[in-house]
């Protein structure tokens, strides 16, 4: 019995550590991935693109919070909110960590081998971009647009994958709406933990605008939507795509 009970724990920490048990990061990564696919299929997009494209972004998104934590391993300590991950806490080691983040992101290059090879390549950028994240808010005061872009670099990809040519210039319309939108949503999200990152050396965009962060991320949003509205009049969609917008 104690052993089940120390491999139920065991799984639950390691339920904690790729974030199963707040799956919201993984609608807002699978999101724009949506829109990519549906905008470039004009309509429903293959079954099989969908369903890769669908388990890579849970893969990869739970892969980007196990080497978010390896990465934060020793400053998540110093910040109220994250003090009890499973890493820093000690129930997962570093080189656990680094083995999910290595397996997930294994597996889930196995399902883009099954596309055509332009998106192969693209996929080490997605790779390079999840990997590298989290140690930018050591170097930059704006991790949160490597955040944005990692995000949504699924874009060109769908596009790709679908298409079978260079991404258009409604990938990339579609891209920099997605890597605004990030940075907005991510920029409240760091003003919670603003002071403590003051503390310990941490940067981010909620430090960087100080006092008009609201006026930034409300910038960012208006931005988002100009590029949104932007990518209707391009590819010449109907009034329900504008309504969905409102």
């Amino acid at each position: 019995m104690s052993s089940t009970l120390t491999l139920q724990r065991r799984l639950g920490y390691y339920a904690e550590l790729v974030r199963l048990n707040r799956p919201i990061g993984i609608y807002l990564l699978l999101w724009p991935t949506l829109w990519a696919l549906w905008i470039a299929a004009e309509g429903i997009p293959p079954w099989d693109v969908l369903v890769i494209f669908a388990a890579g972004v849970a893969l990869m998104r739970s892969a980007g919070c196990a080497i978010n934590d390896y990465a934060d391993r020793h400053l998540d300590k110093h910040v109220k909110r994250t003090q009890q991950r499973p890493l820093t806490a000690g129930y997962i080691s570093a080189k656990e960590a680094i083995g999910v983040f290595v397996v997930l992101s294994l597996v889930a290059f196995v399902l883009v081998l099954q596309l055509n090879l332009a998106t192969i390549l693209l996929s080490t950028g997605a790779l390079l971009l999840a990997a590298s994240y989290p140690f930018m808010k050591r170097y930059h005061a704006l991790p949160q647009v490597h955040l944005g872009a990692a995000f949504a670099w699924a874009i060109p990809m769908a596009f790709t994958a679908v298409k079978g040519d260079a991404p258009p210039l409604a990938a990339w319309l579609l891209f920099f709406a997605t890597l605004l939108w990030t940075l907005a949503y991510d920029t409240y999200y760091a003003m919670v933990d603003r002071d403590d990152d003051v503390k310990i050396g941490i940067k981010s965009s909620a430090i960087l605008f100080g006092r008009f962060d609201r006026r930034v991320i409300l910038l960012c949003q208006a931005l988002t939507l100009f590029l949104l509205v932007g990518l209707g009049l391009l590819l010449a969609l109907g009034w329900t795509f504008y309504l969905s917008l409102v």
